[in-house]
């Protein structure tokens, strides 16, 4: 993921090595202090033992624990940091065994889902109980990640850095017409509320007819998402364009007047931190439309440095668009205002400053 990959090759201070299982993209992600561990021959059953029989989260075996410490050994790792709290869930064993510092980072998704279920739950439990540190990007995340059970004092909100030299402010010209851009960048997933923002935007072009609206990104509702589209006979004004690289995305913000977000809790229980895209926006200088949901009301406040409107709720985000289009000064305070934030609170070089300086708390050395 981009945000876990700007932050290990940001580090400066700290030599980072990378566990993985697997290795793709490796032209997208430069890097070459990787360790590849690989699923044993035996994974599918024993996940399918764990999930299916037990009802339980599966956990790796005794085998992979060594073939992990072997690793950890040979590179004198100092700190163990296990990205996502649900793949901390499946190291339990080794967390347990592994005698140095641990930390796990939640990011959303991996704080709720599944944790209606007892086992799910009390394995997640076990792990907060057993690591060292505990980090959440949010404070929205922090609250989640107490309730289920995490001693306070053990959280430490990390929030995600934005390199604000690769997305420089702009200032956006506002059409004089009715040639509205709208743009939406995520994984389309049920959480990033595309069902709003293609209902929203339907509403919006009953009065401004010659607006655009592109939805960038690749995910399994992308097919979907098409079919709403020419239900709602707006296929004409949508772009799905799948995935954008980074350079060609940025070029989406720039040519953009408005960028939405409208979040909303998933079925499962999966909510947001705060999106990455959304920050990378506001930092470029767009008016964000977003909604009251997870992490984002800690970069937007409500009209001051955005609009944020109820989960699910197309009516009021169309209606908030109608509204704002008709104030150039409102959405020039908005971009100004948003920009600000990010660059106040989301700076990628202070992010990893902070980070480097618990990272050699937790190994004792003087930052």
């Amino acid at each position: 993921m981009q945000h876990i990959y700007r932050q290990i090759t940001g580090l400066r201070r700290i030599q980072p090595i990378v566990i993985a299982q697997k290795r793709e993209n490796a032209d997208k992600f430069v890097f070459d202090n990787i360790d590849i561990v690989p699923k044993p021959a035996t994974h599918f059953l024993r996940r399918f033992w764990f999930r299916q029989v037990r009802n339980e989260p599966w956990q790796i075996s005794s085998r992979e624990v060594r073939s992990l410490i072997d690793v950890l050994e040979r590179e004198n790792a100092q700190l163990l940091h296990i990205f996502f709290g649900h793949i901390a869930v499946h190291l339990l064993p080794l967390i347990r065994v592994w005698p140095k510092p641990h930390v796990v980072s939640f990011h959303g998704a991996d704080v709720l889902v599944d944790m209606e279920k007892p086992a799910y739950r009390n394995a997640t439990k076990q792990m907060l109980d057993a690591v060292t540190r505990v980090f959440v990007r949010s404070a929205s995340l922090q609250r989640a990640v107490v309730e289920l059970g995490c001693d306070e004092n053990k959280i430490d909100i990390v929030r995600t850095g934005i390199p604000l030299q690769e997305f420089p402010f702009r200032e956006r010209e506002f059409p004089g017409d009715d040639e509205w851009h709208f743009v939406q960048a995520s994984r389309l997933i049920e959480k990033k509320g595309l069902s709003t923002t293609l209902h929203a935007f339907t509403n919006f072009l009953t009065h401004y007819p010659n607006a655009t609206l592109t939805i960038a990104g690749q995910g399994p509702m992308l097919r979907e998402l098409q079919e709403l589209t020419r239900k709602l006979k707006i296929d004409n004004r949508v772009a799905l364009p799948g995935f954008v690289a980074p350079e060609k995305l940025r070029e989406i913000y720039y040519a953009s007047h408005i960028f939405l977000h409208p979040s909303e809790t998933g079925v499962d229980g999966n909510q947001e931190g705060i999106p990455n895209s959304m920050l990378e926006a506001m930092a470029t200088g767009l008016p964000v439309f977003a909604t009251d949901h997870g992490g984002i009301p800690e970069a937007i406040e409500n009209g001051v440095s955005g609009i944020l409107v109820p989960e699910r709720d197309h009516e009021a985000l169309s209606h908030a668009l109608l509204e704002a289009v008709q104030d150039r000064h409102l959405l020039r305070r908005f971009a100004r205002n948003g920009a600000d934030v990010v660059a106040e609170k989301f700076d990628q070089q202070k992010q990893i400053g902070r980070l480097e300086e618990i990272y050699l708390g937790m190994i004792g050395r003087v930052g």
